[in-house]
């Protein structure tokens, strides 16, 4: 059984490691190829897009995948619907791999936002020093807010336009609550912003926001494709595949 993984996400990763020892499993990943140095998941690995709903199509029915799994990124969403649409048009089965949104908590003071766009609109109104946690793509919803400053946050840097007063922190998480709540401090950060990415690897921000009584701009995650099957974490994924494997090698019965 072929497996094809759309990942570049630390789920995809993990699903990587549940599955590549698996006998009789040909294992592969797709990164997108935004981040110039990624951490790469065992198995075979290919990087770059594929040439929109056709192309991937045709490289799953080229390379006989029998299984595609959409680990990207919660707000990566164009690529959920091409899968759904390749999948279909190849007629193999698709899983969503996708890690639950965050939920506000008491003595969070979050204001949401549909788009970078809105979350810019917000923003002079709830503080001057901002803390950017949106990665380096998008940065030009912000250009134009020239009397607030910017700490960024990304793994590789980010290119223009982007904000005039800005500092660049190239990191890549799992941050810690302690080096969160340092880095606010440091800074003298009064307003956060982010992504509803999910998951726990960033999340010791909205902690260290919370204490500190920030307020945080969370952007909403775009639209899914309908129809699809879910699951929110990589060993539900990996248990997934291997009832399909299982299944598939039951003797026929007449």
């Amino acid at each position: 059984m072929h497996v094809l993984i759309l990942g570049g996400t630390s789920e995809a990763r993990r699903l990587a490691e549940l599955l590549h020892a698996t006998p009789g499993l040909r294992l592969t990943s797709s990164l997108a190829g935004r981040v110039a140095s990624p951490r790469l998941p065992p198995g075979e690995v290919r990087v770059g897009g594929f040439g929109g709903v056709e192309g991937l199509a045709a490289w799953v029915r080229e390379h006989r995948v029998d299984v595609l799994i959409d680990a990207t990124h919660p707000f990566a969403g164009t690529i959920s619907f091409h899968a759904a649409r390749a999948a279909a048009t190849a007629h193999v089965p698709l899983l969503a791999l996708r890690r639950p949104g965050w939920v506000p908590v008491p003595g969070d003071d979050w204001h949401d936002a549909g788009s970078l766009e809105e979350a810019a609109r917000l923003l002079p109104a709830l503080g001057g020093r901002v803390f950017l946690t949106t990665g380096r793509m998008g940065l030009a919803a912000f250009a134009a807010l020239d009397e607030l400053w910017f700490l960024v946050r990304s793994v590789d840097a980010p290119e223009a336009p982007h904000p005039a007063r800005m500092e660049v922190l190239l990191d890549r998480g799992p941050f810690t609550l302690d080096g969160e709540r340092e880095l606010l401090r440091r800074h003298r950060v009064d307003v956060v912003v982010t992504k509803d990415s999910g998951g726990t690897a960033t999340a010791p921000k909205l902690t260290a926001a919370r204490e500190a009584g920030l307020p945080v701009v969370v952007v909403r995650r775009p639209p899914v494709p309908e129809g699809v099957p879910v699951v929110p974490d990589p060993e539900a994924a990996a248990r997934w595949v291997l009832d399909r494997i299982r299944q598939r090698d039951l003797p026929a019965t007449s």
